[in-house]
This record gives C-alpha cells, structure tokens and sequence, in this order.
C-alpha cells in the first residue's frame, strides 16, 4: 500500500513530460535555402532610406529607416535585405516593426539563401498584409553587428589611448533601386582622426562626404543607387574602453514550490577584444593609475543590477571563492560588484560563475482558476557597462517542478533551438522537467526582454517528494527491522543442536 503513491506519482511524471513535449513552441528563427537561380523579384522600390549607426557601445546599433513602394502591378508581401555572409553571421537582435506605428508586434523574418557558394544571403521580411500596387510602407529595421569593431593599432602602450576601426558600406545593401539615401554615424567621443572620403561628385547635394558635425558624421545623400551597389569605407576613432565579448553564457534558474525560493546561477567565458599590450603587464604602474582612476581599455569591474530582495549571492571561477566583490541591497535596489582576480587587457580570458537566490512570489503568479502558473523572469540579466557587452551565444535552462505539465514558453528572443529535458536532483523519481533554449548575438540592450512560461502543478504533485521520502524511510526501517529480528549468534545454535540429540 505504501508503493502506491509512488508509482502513481511516477505515472503522472510521466504524463507531464510527453504533455510537456507536444507543448513546446518552435525556435523564431531558421534558414532556409531557396533554388539556386533565385533572385529576389524587382516589385519594390526604396524611395527614401535613412541609416542610423551608433558607436557608442562595443558593438554596433544599426538602425535603418526607409520607405518601401510596390512597383509590381500585384500586392507584394515579401521584402529581401541582403547581407555578406561573413557579416550575417554576426548579425544579432534583427527586428523590423511599422515605423509609424510602434505599438504592433514586430514583422515575422528569417534567414534564407539561395546558394551555398554564395557570398550574399537575405533576411525575408514578411510584411503583416500584402501592399497594394502603387502603395507605400514606412519600414524600420533594426539590428546590431558582433565583434565589429577592431583595434588599430593592435598592440599598444599599458596606458595608451585605444583606437578602434569600424567598415561598413555608405550605400546601404539593397536588394532594390534606392531613389534617395544617406548614412549617419554616432561616435561616443569626437575624437575621430581617420575617415574614408568620397568624391563630392557622389554626393547629392555636391557636398563634401562625409560632413562633420561634433560626434556625429553624415555619408550622404545619394540618388538613384542600383540594387546591390556598395561603396566601403570605414572609420577609426578613439574607444578608450574594453570591448568585453563572451563567448558563451549559459544561465540556469531553478524553481522551488517548497521552498518559495527561485535560484540563478550564470557561467561566463569572457574575452576582452580591445587592443592587446605591446609589452609586458606592469601591476606597479597599474597601481599608480587606480588613484587617478584614468580611462582605460582594460576591463577590471563588472556591475550586477539584480532583482530587489536578491539574497545570498556568490562569484567563483576556476580557483575558488573570489572575495573581491560587494553587494550592497536595500527596499529599493540590489546591486552585486564584482571585480575579478586580475585586470582583463586585450586578449584576455576569464571564466567565472555567479548566482543569487530571490522570493519566488515575485516571479510567479498562479491562476485563479485550475492548476496554472505563469512564470515570468528575464531571458538576460548579466552585468551592465556603459561599453556594452556582447553574447556569441547564450543557453538558458529552466527547471521546473517534478510534475509540472502543459508547459509552454514566450520569448521575443530570437531562438535558434529549443528542447525539453529532465533534471536530476535529490530524490526525484523520473526528474524535473526543464526548458532549454539557445540563442546566438545578443547584446546587453536585450536585458529588458521576458521569457514567459506557463504550465499546469497539481495540488498533489507538490506531494510527490515527501512521499517519495516517507516511502524510503519506511523501506529502511523495515530492512532494519527485518534484519534485526533475525537471530543469527552461536548460542541459538547450539541450543538447536542439543535439543535435536535428545
């Protein structure tokens, strides 16, 4: 009698995962490969483009507004926007919404190619309702590009200023006629002592190209570009920050209905890309310059912003426990510092791992009516730098209640794969069910962004581990009582041989 509420418990584990499993959306992003021949159609045209780029960060925030116009005599519901192979690979966060109207969802895109020997592929945009012939859309396409920026020179002084190149095109890439376009850049200092130049004769207004205005550089404007005309050029202008670039995150939360309590632990492999040092590390000289606290491309702190009433954290690497952090928490904040075992200079690696427990309640909402929760937590937290900080990629893990069922999850991060599995802790009959997602090229901005997970947990299944341990204490107390009871010493022995002589 006492098995029965364990094998019922295993049963109804069992249910949850494949309900789990038939449940599960389907990654947002994907690539598709066309026909070799495929071109895309001439039925749009670009009657206005503006370009945006923003060089603030480590990382460039490019921002392209344009107005489109079917030229086809059929309603046109596919836009293609080309880019380098090389470059899309880097291409991270690619949204596009209705420029005049910002309170719609964003457009569906993916990745598609026509050729694998290609050098060109194309993001498709699918525009929420076919444009009529002869009918205009304001478009506003959004993106930022990963390890674009690159240190030149490439090694230089431990107290240096740093110098960064960026390259890009001063014609936008289309894959349309473009009737009227320019370029704008954004600089964090104006401190630009190297830009490429065009011919006036380019320029639409005859003026000189690039024009300067204190941080910010205009390329433009440019009439009547042909689709998939370029015009490199590229910028090298001071960045006397580190270029902090991880190469993989994975982020775990942990939920306990028991306890109350949800836990994160996040596992960095971090890079600084910046400018390496043209000669040895001097910690004496690097000691000096603490006092006067100078800019420096070194990276020697990361910031933790964590959610209020965040508890117990911890910072270790390979090593062990670093001490060399604070965390400071009150009714209105909590904020974790950190500095790591030794200042990251171009080039150098630091793996390290950091978590935190917070009060479940703040996190998790049951349903009024059912067994339904709604688990809302953030796809990214991370440190947060005014240089910014880039993801190469990013997997997130989410484990849920022994039992949970129905899940599903929403996330307008793009994802490129998804997966249920089952974790394994202590005392658990067939394990917990946990969410698996993977997304590549993410960047600090996307810190605001939610993963929504909704899933059934019955009132008993929350019985299921205590169950599981009554039903084991049990089971020893019965060994060690059968055992027990069993007379195995010698005088009971040879009692039973004297009374068989007689």
């Amino acid at each position: 009698m006492i098995l029965l509420p364990t094998i019922a418990s295993c049963l109804t584990a069992f249910a949850s995962l494949t309900a789990a499993q038939s449940n599960f959306s389907e990654p947002k992003l994907s690539k598709q490969i066309l026909p070799a021949e495929f071109k895309p159609p001439q039925v749009f045209r670009n009657t206005n483009l503006v370009k945006n780029i923003d060089l603030s960060k480590e990382y460039a925030r490019e921002t392209v507004n344009l107005i489109i116009e079917n030229i086809d005599s059929r309603p046109q519901s596919e836009y293609y926007l080309p880019f380098e192979s090389a470059l899309i690979a880097r291409i991270g966060g690619f949204e596009v919404r209705d420029k005049k109207d910002a309170s719609k969802d964003a457009f569906r895109v993916e990745v598609v190619e026509y050729d694998t020997e290609s050098s060109t592929e194309f993001y498709r945009i699918h525009l929420p309702s076919p444009l009529k012939p002869k009918e205009t859309l304001t478009l506003s396409i959004s993106y930022t590009v990963l390890s674009a920026l690159e240190p030149l020179p490439a090694e230089i002084e431990q107290v240096a200023k740093q110098y960064v190149q960026y390259t890009f095109s001063a014609y936008t890439p289309s894959a349309y006629l473009t009737q009227k376009q320019k370029t704008k850049l954004k600089f964090p200092t104006s401190d630009v002592p190297d830009y490429s130049k065009l011919p006036k004769a380019t320029n639409a207004d005859g003026k000189e190209d690039p024009q300067k205005q204190g941080k910010e550089f205009t390329y433009g404007p440019y009439a009547d570009i042909p689709a998939g005309a370029s015009a490199p050029v590229a910028v090298r202008y001071e960045f006397t920050k580190p270029l902090i670039h991880a190469s993989l995150l994975e982020r775990d939360i942990e939920i306990s209905h028991w306890g109350g309590n949800i836990a994160f632990e996040e596992r960095y492999w971090l890079t600084n890309r910046g400018a390496k040092l043209k000669d040895h590390f001097s910690r004496v000289s690097w000691a000096m310059t603490q006092f006067q606290k100078p800019a420096t491309f070194a990276l020697k702190e990361l910031k933790f912003p964590l959610a209020v009433g965040s508890v117990n954290p911890y910072f270790t690497d390979d090593i062990g426990n670093v001490s060399t952090s604070r965390f400071r928490s009150n009714a209105r904040e909590a904020n974790l510092e950190l500095k790591p075992r030794y200042p990251l200079f171009g080039g150098w690696n630091y793996k390290f791992r950091v978590g935190w427990d917070a009060d479940l309640k703040g996190y998790l909402r049951k349903l009024k009516t059912g067994d339904g929760y709604i688990l809302k937590v953030p796809f990214l937290e991370g440190p947060k730098a005014s240089e910014g900080i880039e993801y190469k990629r990013v997997e997130l893990r989410v484990v849920l209640p022994e039992g949970a069922q129905n899940i599903k999850f929403d996330t307008s991060i793009p994802l490129i794969a998804s997966d249920t599995t089952l974790h394994h802790t202590f005392m658990d009959t067939l394990g917990r069910p946990t969410v698996s997602l993977t997304a590549i090229n993410l960047v600090d901005d996307l810190r605001e962004r939610d993963l929504i997970i909704t899933y059934d947990y019955a009132f008993l299944a929350g019985f299921r581990k205590p169950i599981v341990i009554f039903s084991a204490l049990v089971a020893v107390f019965t060994v060690a009582w059968v055992v027990g009871s069993i007379d195995v010493s010698i005088a009971a022995k040879n009692k039973n041989k004297k009374i068989t002589k007689r």
